[in-house]
């Protein structure tokens, strides 16, 4: 079996093999892969990743190294650690925050040697980094430099009379919040893991309450596999986990000499971290494009371009995913893609404005909401009353009373079987995933009755506009916003690597849901307001195209 080590240190901050001796350490150990995490540098990961990569052009096995950070924050008093794993360190954005982030080390560190200089013992700061140059200085270090000029017998000693977190030379530094870390490592591209979480003795509380939060903020992981944890708090972190849809990470903690006994790879000895974990937090690093379709993807024909059609065939080469997301009924959208050809690997469809999520790769819906008998009987009752147009669904039909201009208008493109009945409510067996309301002519009255019988079913429906002349009625719970967040959860994808786009009112949740909103120059002013990026052509044009290639490329 292949094994990964996620969380390893250099010199470059408190380990003590080289980045180039990890690599040929690592090797040595048959690992697959590690990540080079190093306490708030990357000062090592270019050296570490190039000799990797000139050793494998070589034809030796070298392991991959997944460039990584480890970040020292505060919470509550707490010392918590954020790690990032796939960071895009040579981001220059990034590394000029990371090197404000570095300066209240540095601060830190003057203070500190002058509190041990009052203690008798003759350090500078300056001299700390000719010991230990192309490092970032930790109490570690302090404790190595004290050893090596006779002032303590043992690095323990140090911590116990003089840098430890009570003792009388130890100043705690300036620390940004987990929360600023997670932001700092997603404008980096990387994945934010909460790092050894058992080691901040907490409370099973305040421990949920942090990775709820956290999670809220854009926490992608728990580092579970750990080399101190013990198999019952490894099933606790894994349960954590797997209620907040966090994706599971693993490491050693390694520091070479600095912890004797803790080796790469294996921990203290039961350590093994199979490849899938690595190959599992690589998959998450997709981005998913949740399209809307009439007037977004396809154009006014309802036709998808040979170009808009490369450029998705680009996008899910690539490794992204594509979400259709529509109004539509699921037939519906199933006869479009067929007919269209648009079948890509892990494709899902959000049908009926979110009131059915459809897995294409397992063929079925993976979640359902249905409006429920009394209030269907009360929505068709009041339309009645107003001489104003509705229809319901089953799985696979349209359910009308009659014949209709508005029927016969909404089914030139809903290509669906129309079932024709007395009784709406008395024919929908399970309920109905929505109902359709339909005006030609007068928005106003769509508008009207929306006020009028909505105060009676707030809690239970919504009702939006996909279109001038379509009213809908969905459940509470549904909506393409809900839906989104659904299918992100699903697929175990971080909320900041979430893209919609739409043009119409329908489309709006799901905007505010995605990290990246996107409105087509042909959506209406406040949908528009709510996007990020507004495409500078209109779905006629392929506008949506030009985001396909800002994004997933």
């Amino acid at each position: 079996m292949k094994i990964v080590d996620l969380h390893v240190h250099s010199s470059r901050s408190d380990g003590t093999l080289t980045p180039k001796e990890l690599v040929d350490y690592a090797m040595k150990k048959e690992l697959a892969a590690f990540a080079l995490t190093d306490h708030d540098t990357i000062a090592g990961l270019e050296e570490a990743v190039t000799y990797s990569e000139t050793l494998r052009k070589r034809g030796l096995n070298a392991p991959e190294v997944i460039p990584g950070i480890e970040l020292s924050t505060e919470h509550q008093g707490r010392d918590i650690h954020i790690m990032g794993l796939f960071l895009d360190y040579k981001n220059t954005a990034f590394q000029k925050k990371l090197e404000a982030f570095i300066d209240s080390r540095t601060i830190r560190n003057h203070k500190m040697c002058a509190l041990l200089r009052a203690c008798g013992i003759d350090i500078m700061y300056d001299k700390l980094l000719e010991t230990f140059p192309n490092a970032v200085i930790t109490r570690a270090h302090y404790a190595s430099y004290m050893l090596q000029h006779g002032y303590i017998n043992s690095n323990q000693e140090a911590f116990d009379r003089y840098i430890g977190d009570d003792c009388p030379c130890f100043i705690p530094r300036e620390k940004v919040t987990p929360v600023q870390a997670i932001h700092l490592i997603l404008e980096a591209g990387g994945l934010p893991i909460l790092a050894h979480p058992m080691l901040y003795h907490m409370s099973n509380m305040e421990l949920t309450r942090l990775v709820r939060e956290l999670k809220e903020e854009g926490l992608a992981g728990i580092e579970a596999l750990y080399s101190t944890h013990t198999p019952v708090q490894e099933r606790q972190l894994r349960k954590l986990a797997g209620k907040y849809n966090l994706l599971l990470s693993g490491g050693s903690d390694y520091h070479g000499s600095n912890k004797p006994d803790l080796d790469l790879a294996t921990g203290y000895g039961s350590l093994v971290i199979p490849l899938d974990v690595l190959t599992t937090l690589r998959k998450s690093r997709s981005r998913i494009l949740f399209s809307d379709m009439d007037g977004t993807l396809l154009n006014n024909d309802g036709a998808c371009s040979p170009a808009m059609k490369a450029g998705l065939d680009r996008l899910t080469a690539n490794g992204h995913h594509l979400v259709l997301s529509s109004g539509r009924p699921l037939p519906s959208i199933l006869e479009t893609t067929a007919k269209l050809n648009l079948d890509y690997p892990n494709m899902m469809i959000i049908a009926n404005n979110g009131s059915l999520v459809y897995d294409c790769t397992l063929a079925c819906p993976v979640s359902e909401h249905r409006i429920l008998h009394d209030d269907i009987r009360y929505i068709v009752q009041e339309a009645d009353k107003r001489g104003i147009h509705i229809h319901a669904f089953t799985d696979t039909e349209i359910v009308c009373r009659c014949q209709t201009d508005e029927l016969r208008y909404y089914t030139r493109k809903i290509l669906l079987p129309v079932k024709y009945v007395d009784d709406i409510p008395s024919a929908l067996e399970k309920g109905s995933y929505k109902l359709q309301i339909i005006h030609l002519t007068d928005r106003n009255k769509l508008i009207e009755f929306r006020d009028a019988v909505a105060p009676y079913c707030r809690e239970r429906l919504q009702f939006l506009f996909s279109c001038e002349r379509y009213l809908e009625v969905l459940p509470a719970a549904s909506g393409k916003g809900s839906a989104l967040t659904f299918v992100r959860d699903y697929l175990q994808i971080p909320a900041s690597r979430t893209y919609a786009a739409g043009d119409a009112e329908n489309d709006l949740s799901m905007l505010a849901a995605a990290h990246t909103a996107i409105a087509m120059k042909n959506a209406p002013r406040d949908v528009q307001d709510a996007a990020d990026f507004i495409t500078a052509k209109d779905n006629n044009e392929d506008g949506l195209l030009e985001m396909i290639d800002k994004f997933f490329t």
